[in-house]
C-alpha cells in the first residue's frame, strides 16, 4: 500500500527536493547492488564492503586512509542503514536522500540550495504547488458558498441540507480518522538529546481522549442540526444545542484553571512556606503545583510564556460567557413566540468585542508598568529610596549597589512590552473586522435584500488575489547567473570595477636601476656629524646667585607633536679643475683621469 504522506510530499516538495550534485553515488551505488535487491543480498553486500573500505583494513594494506576514504566509509554505512529498514528504505525510494533529510530535520536544509532547486525545476512540478494551493483555496470557500446559495434558494425547495454539506462531511470523516491515528501511536518516544528526567510527552493520552471527545460533540451537533433543518426530525433547537452545552461547559473548566493560576517564583515559595524548595514531599509539591506556576525569576522567558498562557485563558473565558449569553437569546429567538430584533440577539458579540478590546488595553498597561518597575529596580543612576515609607525617615546609606539588568533580561521585557501591545493590536483588528461581517449577517437574517454571497465576498477578494500573487511567484521565478551581463574586465562598469585588474604596458619587467655609489678613500676628508648642543644660554653668575635653578624653555605641550629638524646634508667642495694641486683630483686618490684643457680653451679663459 503506497504511503499517503510520501505521495503529498512527492507532489508538494519535489521541486525544491532536487539533489544538486548528480555525480554523488547513491545507496545502492555504494554497497554495489541493484535497486530490487533483497534483505540477504543488501547484507552481504554491506558485509563485503566493510572488509574492503573499513580504515583499519586499509592501513593492514599499506595503503593511506584519507579522510576521504573515511567519509565514503561512513556514508556506506549510512546507506546500509537507510536500505536495512524496510520504512527508510520506501521513503528513499520515492523521496530521494534530501527529501528524507528534510522529513527528520527540517531545518537541516540549506533555503538557498531549496530556492535554487525550486528556480531549476519544470513547470510540472511548479503547477503541483500551484495546484494545492488553488485545491485548498477550494475546500476553506466551497462549503461557505454552497451556504449561501442554499440560504438564497438557488437549488430551489426541494435540495436537502445532508446533500448540500458533502464537504462537511468528508472533512468530519478525515478529522475522525486522525484523532483515532493519534490515540492509537501510542505516547510518543523520547529523543536521544533529551535527558530521562527532562522528557514530557508534548501530547498525552489525557489530551488526545479530550479533543477526541469535544470534536465527536461538534460532530453530534451538525448531524442534528442538519436533521433538524431537513424535518426529519421536529426537536426542539434548545435539544438540538445540547452538545454544544457539553462542549463549552468543558472547554470552560478546563480554561477556567488556567486562568486561576499563580504565577510565583521559587524565592518567594520558599519565603511563603519558611523551608527550601527541595525539602517538599512529593504530595505537596503536586498540590502546589495544581495551583501555582513556579518559575525561577519574574525576568525571564519563562514567566513571559506563563503570562501569555494565563492570559490566553482568561481571554477564553470571557469568550465562552458572551457565547453562553447569545446562545440563551438565540433558542429564546428560535423556541419562543418572542419576535426579538436579530440586532438585539447578536448584542452579545458586540459586548463581547468591546470587552476583548479593554481586556487587552488593561493588560498592556499593566505590562507596561511591570516592565518600568522591574527597569527601575535595576537602575543604578536611580537614587529613590523604595524602603522610605514615611517622611523623616534615614536613608540606608550602606544598601547595597543595584545590579544592572544584562542583555538576555532587557530583551526579555522589551519582548513582554512588544508582546502584550501586538496583542492589543491583533485584538482591536480582528474586533472590528468581525463586527464587519457580523453587521451583515444580522443585516441579512432582519430581512435585507442583497444575496447572501456578498457576506463572504471579502474572503472571496483576498483569497483570490493571494491565487494571483502566488502564481506570479511561483510561474515567474527563475534561475539568475550571478554573473550574467557583467564585464569583470571593465574598469566603467560601477559592478566590475572593484574586481578591474590593470594589465601591464609591456610583456617584459625590467628592474629599477640604482646608481652605483661613488667609492671612498682613507684619505677622503667627511665633515663631522653635526653635535647637539643646546641652543639655550648657560645661567650666569647672578642668576645662580639669585637661587634661579632652571633655563626659562618654551614648554612643548603634549599634544603637540616636535617638527623634526631636518639634517643639513654636506656641501660639496669647489673644485678647480686647472689646478693639479688639489688633493681632491689627483690620480692615486680618485679613480677618474683629469682631463687637460685645449690650447683654445686656455686662450678663451685668458
Amino acid at each position: 500500500m503506497p504511503r499517503l504522506d510520501l505521495a503529498f510530499i512527492l507532489c508538494c516538495c519535489k521541486a525544491c527536493l532536487v539533489s544538486n550534485n548528480k555525480d554523488e553515488e547513491s545507496f545502492y551505488e555504494l554497497l554495489g547492488v541493484d535497486i530490487d535487491a533483497t534483505q540477504d543480498e543488501i547484507k552481504k553486500a554491506y558485509k563485503r564492503q566493510s572488509l574492503q573500505m573499513h580504515p583499519d583494513k586499509l592501513a593492514q594494506k599499506g595503503q593511506e586512509v584519507t579522510e576521504e576514504l573515511q567519509a565514503r566509509f561512513t556514508r556506506m554505512k549510512e546507506a546500509y542503514e537507510v536500505l536495512a529498514d524496510s520504512h527508510k528504505r520506501e521513503s528513499y525510494d520515492t523521496i530521494g536522500e534530501v527529501g528524507m533529510k528534510w522529513i527528520d530535520e527540517p531545518f537541516s536544509i540549506d533555503p538557498q540550495e531549496m530556492a535554487h532547486n525550486f528556480t531549476t525545476s519544470s513547470t510540472v512540478d511548479r503547477s503541483k504547488i500551484f495546484g494545492i494551493f488553488v485545491a485548498l483555496a477550494i475546500l476553506i470557500f466551497i462549503l461557505p458558498i454552497l451556504v449561501c446559495l442554499q440560504i438564497d434558494g438557488i437549488f430551489g425547495p426541494n435540495s436537502r441540507w445532508v446533500t448540500l454539506l458533502t464537504p462537511l462531511w468528508i472533512f468530519d470523516a478525515f478529522a475522525l480518522f486522525y484523532h483515532v491515528r493519534v490515540i492509537m501511536m501510542g505516547p510518543i518516544p523520547k529523543p536521544d538529546h533529551i535527558p530521562e528526567e527532562d522528557w514530557v510527552d508534548p501530547l498525552p493520552l489525557n489530551k488526545r481522549v479530550f479533543s477526541l471527545i469535544r470534536f465527536l460533540l461538534v460532530m453530534a451537533f451538525e448531524v442534528l442540526a442538519v436533521l433538524r433543518l431537513d424535518r426529519v426530525i421536529e426537536w426542539k433547537w434548545y435539544i438540538i444545542f445540547v452538545p454544544i452545552y457539553f462542549f463549552e461547559a468543558a472547554f470552560f473548566l478546563k480554561r477556567l484553571s488556567v486562568a486561576q493560576i499563580e504565577i510565583i517564583t521559587l524565592e518567594e515559595v520558599e519565603y511563603k512556606f519558611g523551608k527550601p524548595f527541595s525539602d517538599f514531599t512529593q504530595s505537596e509539591k503536586d498540590t502546589f503545583l495544581l495551583k501555582s506556576k513556579v518559575i525561577s525569576s519574574r525576568i525571564s522567558a519563562e514567566f513571559m510564556e506563563a503570562e501569555l498562557l494565563r492570559s490566553l485563558a482568561r481571554e477564553d473565558i470571557i469568550k465562552v460567557t458572551f457565547r453562553a449569553l447569545f446562545l440563551v437569546l438565540l433558542l429564546a429567538r428560535l423556541d419562543t413566540d418572542v419576535d426579538w430584533n436579530w440586532w438585539f440577539v447578536f448584542a452579545p458579540f458586540w459586548l463581547l468585542a468591546f470587552s476583548l478590546c479593554c481586556f487587552n488595553f488593561q493588560s498592556c498597561k499593566k505590562t507596561s508598568a511591570d516592565v518600568a518597575e522591574e527597569e527601575a529596580k535595576h537602575d543604578s543612576n536611580n537614587t529613590s529610596n523604595y524602603g522610605a515609607m514615611e517622611e523623616g525617615e534615614d536613608v540606608d546609606e550602606a544598601a547595597p549597589p543595584k545590579e544592572p539588568l544584562s542583555e538576555a533580561e532587557e530583551a526579555v521585557l522589551q519582548g513582554r512590552v512588544a508582546q502584550s501591545a501586538s496583542r492589543l493590536m491583533s485584538s482591536c483588528c480582528t474586533s472590528v473586522f468581525a463586527l464587519m461581517l457580523l453587521s451583515m449577517i444580522t443585516s441579512k437574517a432582519q430581512g435585507a435584500g442583497y444575496a447572501s454571497i456578498w457576506i463572504i465576498s471579502p474572503f472571496l477578494i483576498v483569497a483570490g488575489i493571494i491565487l494571483c500573487l502566488s502564481g506570479c511567484a511561483i510561474f515567474g521565478v527563475s534561475p539568475v547567473d550571478e554573473r550574467e551581463n557583467l564585464d569583470i574586465g571593465d574598469p566603467e562598469n560601477p559592478l566590475t570595477a572593484p574586481f578591474a585588474v590593470a594589465e601591464p604596458e609591456s610583456n617584459s619587467y625590467s628592474p629599477p636601476i640604482t646608481p652605483p655609489k661613488p667609492a671612498t678613500t682613507t684619505n677622503e676628508v667627511s665633515s663631522p656629524p653635526p653635535s647637539h648642543q643646546n641652543s639655550h644660554p648657560a645661567l650666569s653668575v647672578e642668576e645662580i646667585w639669585a637661587g634661579k635653578t632652571e633655563i626659562d624653555c618654551p614648554q612643548i605641550l603634549n599634544n603637540v607633536t616636535p617638527q623634526e629638524v631636518p639634517k643639513e646634508e654636506p656641501v660639496a667642495p669647489q673644485i678647480d679643475l686647472l689646478d693639479d694641486t688639489n688633493p681632491l683630483l689627483t690620480p692615486s686618490n680618485n679613480n677618474f683621469s683629469v682631463i687637460e684643457p685645449t690650447p683654445s680653451e686656455v686662450e678663451d679663459l685668458d
